[in-house]
């Protein structure tokens, strides 16, 4: 893909998060409608439906021939080596309880290898973005990661799914971990702005299991042309449709966080 496409893109991807960002904005202080999902612990808002709605807008709007694969809505399958891939309310949870930790993450696949990644924190006018090769920038200056190497040092992130018909959830144990391994973690609760912050250096790792392709879509480029490194538990590669997400800001501490998720699971434990 050529760099002019790659900016058109990426300039529809910025529009796209920045009219989500406003309905954020709009409805942050007023009542939401607050819907469940797969559980009681799963919400979705009509934020979080009406922000998906002007992103699948936008986009086609200008691309209406390119596939979109969106948290909210059934997939527009178009047959294009082009496919969007959305996240319009990350944190819904946070959003819904008025705790300033959720963004917008739009990520666009061509031939099923992620081009362009934004991720937009409305409340905090913070915008994520990166393309192929072309560098990770927030608002107007390129981002990289940190460079710490100790991992006694670090601090990591991850989070918690939602499915909790698993009572011997394993990453307590890699929480547990990490715990003493570590210098300290958090669980803000919007995989995207983990990932986000990683590439900036504001996180130097984050791990988790039970993700989505809109979770970890944008972010993970973004991580990667910040110079950090982000995988599948134990592949060595990274597929946005495997759950199972591990990320660090170089090696060093992604092999010594990597041994550690090793320890920790179970010989007989399968991880998607």
């Amino acid at each position: 893909m050529n760099t002019v496409l790659k900016e058109k893109l990426l300039d529809i991807a910025k529009e796209a998060a920045l009219k989500a960002g406003e309905i954020h904005l709009k409805y942050y202080d007023l009542p939401k409608e607050i819907y469940h999902k797969s559980n009681e612990f799963d919400l979705v808002t009509n934020v979080d439906k009406e922000s998906e709605e002007i992103i699948i807008k936008t986009i086609l709007s200008k691309f209406k021939n390119h596939s979109i694969l969106a948290e909210e809505s059934a997939e527009i399958n178009q047959n294009s080596e082009f496919e969007w891939i959305i996240d319009p309310l990350d944190g819904t949870t946070n959003y819904a309880h008025k705790f300033p930790q959720f963004c917008v993450s739009i990520g666009l696949a061509y031939q099923k290898e992620i081009y362009v990644g934004v991720v937009y924190d409305a409340l905090k006018k913070e915008l994520f973005f990166a393309t192929k090769d072309g560098g990770a920038f927030l608002n107007d200056k390129q981002i990289q990661v940190s460079s710490i190497k100790d991992l006694s040092k670090c601090l990591l992130a991850t989070g918690f799914p939602y499915d909790r018909t698993n009572k011997e959830n394993i990453n307590f144990e890699y929480f547990k971990r990490f715990f003493y391994t570590s210098q300290a973690i958090r669980r803000p609760g919007a995989a995207a702005l983990d990932m986000s912050y990683l590439a900036c250096g504001r996180l130097d790792g984050f791990w988790e299991l039970k993700l989505a392709p809109w979770d970890t879509a944008a972010a993970s480029l973004i991580v990667r042309e910040a110079g950090g490194i982000v995988t599948n538990f134990f592949t060595g590669e990274f597929n946005i449709f495997v759950k199972s997400v591990i990320a660090a800001n170089n090696k060093t501490i992604y092999d010594a966080m990597t041994k550690i998720l090793r320890e920790a699971t179970p010989h007989d434990t399968v991880l998607y």
